[in-house]
């Protein structure tokens, strides 16, 4: 896809700020940026950074847009959620009626140890716009090895955090938080429930700190900001003094989450009834429509085959081999149903 030549009339409220200017709106212009992740936090992401004329986005994201997105999503509308669109696909369509002077790229993928790098290539920040914690320090892994500053940010309830990490500058997310927590050690949205307003602030900070880093301005972004915006309470966490020398990841140079080239095949997702099963290979849309046809409601599209079951079931299927089950958080009754109509 070509680029448009840029209408920087566009800019004019925002190149008027004295800390961007006409030389900052020309490299945000020139910045290519990977955001992995375009739900709550993601889609407030990749909104502003359009509508700020950053050049280019590769935007990856596994899910399809589901209803109960709506209420925090603010990329969709209820025609993305009845057409169970990829999330990555309706962000690109979206975005691109907001800025056709600019290129979006989206990839309807998981992202893990075999293809994070390549996601990566040739970008300038990454953005985490994730809702779980294996991919955030598998996000941490390549910024590091590759020197790509990137932005973390998390939120559930009614509070979030955010913090840019520069490798080379200052601490990784191991220098902070040395090991993930453990399975059901933090509340999560299905649990906690997700504030909107909270995930729109959240995600505006992350905007904020990618900007400043593609514009070369450094206000701020050693401070982790932590918020609880139902209370009012915001702080800041001065990390400048946090890098650790015995980290496994900066100081030591080992990418523990980065070499897992095979991620667990299971995944709850979070805020609904749902599995992600990954299969070891890609399956057929138009070889898996034709077999479930006979005993399910089946829709075939461009991106993905989604079947209605008996039981309250439904799969969604995507040709790099991940189904969705929808109608079960149970992890053994997600793996038995995929292999029974996907096969083992």
């Amino acid at each position: 896809m070509e680029t448009r030549e840029p209408s920087f009339d566009r800019y004019q409220r925002q190149s008027t700020l004295p800390q961007i200017g006409a030389p900052g709106q020309r490299r945000l212009r020139a910045a290519r940026v990977l955001l992995v992740g375009c739900g709550a936090l993601g889609g407030v992401i990749a909104e502003q950074l359009a509508r700020a004329g950053v050049g280019f986005m590769r935007i990856v994201d596994r899910d399809v847009v589901e209803l109960t997105n709506l209420q925090r999503q603010v990329l969709f509308d209820e025609s993305d959620a009845r057409d169970g669109l990829p999330k990555a696909i309706a962000a690109a369509r979206r975005l691109a009626r907001v800025n056709s002077e600019i290129v979006i790229e989206p990839h309807v993928t998981d992202v893990d140890g075999e293809n994070a790098e390549a996601l990566a290539d040739g970008v300038q920040v990454i953005l985490d716009g994730t809702d779980n914690v294996e991919t955030r320090y598998l996000l941490n892994d390549v910024s590091v090895k590759r020197s790509v500053p990137w932005v973390y940010g998390a939120c559930v309830g009614t509070e979030g955090r955010v913090l840019a990490i520069r490798p080379n500058h200052g601490p990784c997310l191991r220098c902070i938080f040395p090991t993930p927590p453990l399975a059901g050690e933090l509340p999560t949205c299905d649990t906690a429930g997700v504030l909107g307003p909270a995930a729109a602030v959240v995600g505006a900070m992350q905007s904020a700190s990618a900007i400043k880093l593609l514009v070369g301005a450094d206000d701020g972004l050693d401070e982790m900001v932590v918020l609880d915006l139902w209370t009012n309470r915001i702080r800041t966490i001065d990390t400048t003094a946090a890098r650790r020398p015995d980290c496994p990841t900066c100081g030591q140079g080992r990418f523990e989450f980065l070499d897992r080239k095979s991620r667990d095949t299971t995944t709850r997702l979070c805020g609904r009834n749902a599995v992600q099963v990954r299969g070891t290979a890609a399956i057929s849309l138009d070889q898996l429509a034709d077999r479930l046809a006979g005993g399910a409601r089946v829709t075939r599209s461009e991106h993905l085959v989604r079947a209605t079951l008996e039981g309250g079931i439904d799969l969604t299927a995507f040709p790099d081999g991940r189904v969705i089950v929808h109608g079960t958080g149970d992890v053994a009754r997600a793996r038995s149903i995929y292999a029974r109509f996907i096969g083992a």
